[in-house]
């Protein structure tokens, strides 16, 4: 592997103390799919930092703080340093990776509390790993910021949870508030059955969010047309991006659902697309435009790099690999910004949004659009038609003729 990377100075990285942990680095980084030229990189600061390593020998396990203290290099400048600490932490993950990496053992008692609490997470709850860093997060802001410095978790009281929950209200949402609530409870009580902390803190008011308290946000068809226009399509970057807004607003796909296309999902002769929906676990089959499937031919030609990865949308920098749902949030926000138009306070959704709305004023049934959305329900697009203010004027009941009697102005 060091041959093909380094074909003239291999001969440095081979022979050097290290040279079998770089192999396999090498090895480990190309399945993850690094790009070349960074992984050359990689490669070179992680040669010069383990040279700095005196006691450990090739094939040994590596203490994370040693290897922490390797990657700290002296005499460069801010971003290169930033850079060494970067493949620092790269390395590590592939040490983590092959059993090789003696992690840090923090003996304070909240992380102890903390390690203890994640383990059963994951093996009595079986939470994912995703819920897993959602949980974690939360009791370690708890933990930091919800108990004084001066005080323990065992003399936590109501006014300290209430003053936390208080302290994330103003960063967060009600919706989002509700999952830290409800992380913080799950803790409180997981704390109190083992006595950690006192019984009772668990039970917290969660705040209440009401179906369809708000309506949603749709951008004009016009102002979605004139955002695409924007993207200029002159490198891979630009015909990804405005591939995926396109089928967001042409076919109403979530961001989810747009992460979650392969490949296969494309069938090129019947001109379909085939949609997995993760909100509802149901799979629907949209037709596709011929300029739909123009598009996506040029994208596969100049848009899309050259991986065996089986999915539709990729990362654009190393390493390559699927792009999450957010990732194509990322992209919706970006191009809005880069696009110059007002699109403040629109989020990806209202691309998916304006789809249906333009569907509505074209004379399409609602139980059509609820079908190419996915929907379950009738409820959940009618919700669509709050937003039609036009379409709602022309139902709207004449105002009877208000007359004057004699005597004064009373009606």
């Amino acid at each position: 592997m060091l041959i093909d990377i380094f074909p003239r100075d291999h001969g440095r990285y081979k022979n050097s103390r290290f040279g079998t942990e770089l192999e396999a680095f090498a090895g480990w980084l190309t399945e993850q799919g690094h790009l070349r030229h960074p992984l050359r990189l990689h490669l070179h600061r992680a040669r010069e930092a383990l040279g700095r390593l005196d006691q450990n020998k090739s094939g040994a396990a590596f203490h994370e703080a040693e290897l922490r203290q390797a990657f700290v290099v002296p005499g460069v400048s801010e971003s290169e340093a930033y850079l060494y600490l970067c493949t620092g932490r790269i390395f590590a993950r592939f040490l983590a990776a092959t059993g090789r990496l003696i992690p840090i053992e923090y003996l304070d008692p909240a992380s102890q509390l903390r390690r203890r609490y994640h383990q059963y997470l994951a093996e009595v709850r079986g939470l994912s790993a995703q819920s897993l860093q959602s949980h974690g997060q939360t009791v370690a802001d708890f933990l930091s910021r919800g108990i004084p410095a001066d005080r323990c978790l065992a003399t936590a009281t109501a006014d300290d949870v209430e003053a936390f929950v208080q302290l994330k209200s103003k960063e967060n949402c009600r919706q989002s508030l509700q999952h830290v609530v409800a992380h913080l409870r799950a803790f409180l009580r997981y704390c109190a059955d083992h006595g950690d902390a006192p019984g009772g803190l668990h039970v917290i008011d969660t705040p209440r969010v009401y179906r369809g308290e708000l309506p949603p946000r749709a951008l004009d068809w016009r102002m979605v047309r004139r955002l695409l226009a924007s993207i200029r399509r002159r490198d891979p970057r630009d015909w990804r991006d405005y591939t995926i807004l396109h089928l967001m607003a042409y076919y109403g796909l979530r961001p989810s659902e747009i992460a979650a296309l392969r490949l296969d999902s494309i069938n090129w002769e019947a001109g379909t697309l085939r949609v997995e929906q993760r909100k509802t676990r149901s799979v629907l089959v949209l037709p596709l435009a011929g300029r739909t499937l123009r598009l996506l031919r040029r994208y596969f030609q100049v848009g899309r790099s050259d991986s065996d990865l089986p999915h539709l949308f990729l990362r654009m920098r190393s390493p390559i690999k699927p792009l999450k749902h957010y990732g194509v949030i990322d992209v919706f926000s970006y191009r809005a910004e880069k696009s110059g138009l007002s699109l403040g306070g629109v989020s990806s959704y209202s691309l998916r949004h304006a789809f249906a709305m333009r569907l509505l004023r074209r004379g399409v049934g609602v139980k059509a659009i609820g079908d190419l959305l996915g929907h379950r329900s009738l409820e959940a697009t009618c919700a669509y038609l709050r937003v039609d203010i036009d379409m709602l004027r022309t139902v709207a009941l004449p105002v009877p003729q208000i007359t004057l009697v004699e005597g004064g102005d009373h009606v």
